[in-house]
């Protein structure tokens, strides 16, 4: 292959070309530096962007991913009934085919059910049962008196260390797996072999996920050849070496066939002699990529040698495998992360144009409603102006004649308009404060000064209308504010004469803030 800097890009196949492209539209990094790191990469798109962005330091997936193409796989075969037929028989320099392993099934203690027998029965077995029970603690406190002799006079089958068959309780799985390691340690000293702290189903389990072989070991205290092969092979220095070793990826099972559950995986794994130890694992190639068998059977005493043999050369034909399938996990999960990812800045994005079209709608919208709201306020003002005016013209309809100078009971009154206009005008002493205001507020009509058109019209009081004068009237020395009231009369609140001022009335501005709140 020609260095890294002489590649050209002709030179690729369309794979390759495909993979660069897609590369280069990600990254957007040079042909040039590009190629490079897709050839460290094997050409794959995914770890050459994860190590773009993330640095080429140590990464067990993507040289897991890289290695997939490595892998040996099994070759299509095609071949007819009579090829089938001929490679079945043994002839003499032709290898067997390939066994296919047994499969392990997931083992679930189940506890033991007791048949209560009828209570008639039970009466008349009362008897039975006390004498059994005397008879099984007279037994029990002579097996524990053959504790105290020497180890070399007592009789392992009765008294072995692993406390015998009688009186041991069922537990849960992980407190059986607890009392078995107990128990081994207490028997053989505080060895360095990894057990598993659980139950069978649970270990079995872990060796599916996480793509490792699991070692099952069954022992019965009751066998002559237990303890020279716990001690002798199963606690060689190698063999330990080799199953506490994590690189070769094996999870150790231990059980004591005096227990429920060890006793139900002897039963569903065949066990037929002790000691007994199985290797099992996930075979994809046996036709499903979840099948879980037993790939080798080690029986009976076993020199340390063979039985370190027997599993280095199973974990040997099994792992290329099992890291063909975890390689194939570890580019699934990628591409799952990268998917994920992938959604996530998706979602991400969607939301912030969600929120902007909801703000923009909201800008709309608040846009539209001080639209519509400034079109009624003008539209209100135009009306109030037009009642205004209509008030106007029909309440100078009822304010009275000026009586004559000659009258009686008269109040003359010189007003100071607003625009500097001096109005000297009689009144009735009975004529109110509030027609008093009503005359200044309709001068230019009374005057004559006002539209003539709109005077010709007839005047009528508007409905729902409520006028509210906008000055006051007041007299300077001394100043004094004299309110539109229909009550009060001229004569009683001036007198007989009187010069007044018309001040126009200005708004605060904390009672216009107040007003528009209320608006």
């Amino acid at each position: 292959m020609a260095s890294n800097g002489d590649i050209d890009i002709g030179q690729l196949t369309p794979e390759q070309q495909s993979a660069l492209e897609q590369y280069t539209q990600v990254t957007a990094q040079d042909v040039k530096d590009a190629i490079p790191l897709l050839l460290r990469s094997q050409w794959n798109v995914q770890i050459a962007v994860a190590k773009f962005f993330d640095g080429e330091g140590p990464d067990p997936v993507a040289e897991a991913i890289a290695a997939q193409d490595d892998i040996p796989r099994q070759a299509a075969r095609l071949e007819n009934l009579q090829e089938s037929l001929n490679s079945s028989r043994p002839f003499p320099g032709r290898p067997l085919p390939r066994a296919r392993p047994d499969p392990a099934p997931r083992i679930v203690p189940q506890p033991p059910t007791t048949h209560r027998p009828p209570w008639l029965l039970a009466l008349f077995l009362t008897p039975f049962n006390f004498g059994y029970r005397a008879l099984s603690t007279f037994f029990r406190t002579f097996l524990y008196i053959f504790t105290f002799l020497p180890a070399s006079i007592r009789p392992r089958a009765i008294t072995s260390g692993w406390k015998g068959t009688m009186g041991r309780r069922m537990l849960m799985p992980r407190d059986t797996a607890a009392r078995f390691k107990r128990e081994f340690e207490e028997e053989y000293g505080n060895t360095s072999l990894p057990f598993y702290e659980g139950g069978f189903a649970q270990a079995l389990d872990l060796a599916k996920k996480e793509l490792k072989f699991l070692l099952i070991v069954l022992m019965s205290p009751e066998h002559d050849d237990t303890e020279s092969f716990t001690r002798e092979t199963l606690l060689a220095p190698e063999v330990v070496s080799f199953v506490a070793d994590p690189t070769n990826n094996i999870v150790l099972w231990g059980g004591n066939v005096l227990d429920s559950e060890a006793y139900q995986v002897a039963a569903e794994y065949h066990c037929t002699k002790y000691p007994f130890s199985c290797l099992v694992c996930l075979t994809p190639k046996e036709g499903s990529s979840t099948r879980m068998s037993i790939v080798k059977r080690l029986v009976g005493p076993l020199s340390p040698s063979t039985y370190l043999a027997e599993l280095q050369t199973a974990v040997n034909k099994y792992a290329p495998d099992l890291a063909g399938v975890r390689a194939e996990r570890a580019a699934h999960e990628v591409a799952r992360n990268l998917r994920t990812e992938q959604d996530s800045a998706y979602e991400r994005s969607l939301a912030r144009d969600r929120e902007r079209a909801r703000q923009r709608r909201e800008a709309e919208a608040a846009a539209a409603e001080a639209e519509r709201r400034a079109r009624e306020e003008a539209e209100a003002a135009e009306l109030r102006a037009k009642q205004r005016e209509q008030w106007r013209r029909w309440r100078a309809t009822t304010v009275g004649p000026e009586p004559e100078a000659s009258a009686k009971d008269v109040v003359r009154l010189a007003l100071k308009m607003p625009q500097n206009d001096r109005v000297v005008r009689r009144f009735a002493g009975s004529t109110t404060v509030e027609e008093l205001y009503a005359f200044v507020e309709c001068y230019d009509i009374l005057s004559g000064s006002g539209d003539e058109d709109e005077s010709e019209k007839p005047a009528r009081k508007p409905d729902g209308y409520k006028h509210e004068y906008g000055f006051r009237i007041v007299s300077p020395l001394p100043r004094v504010v004299y309110k539109p009231d229909g009550g009060a009369t001229l004569a009683s609140t001036i007198g007989r004469s009187g010069n007044l001022i018309v001040e126009d009335v200005i708004p605060d501005v904390d009672d216009e803030e107040s007003e528009d709140e209320e608006a």
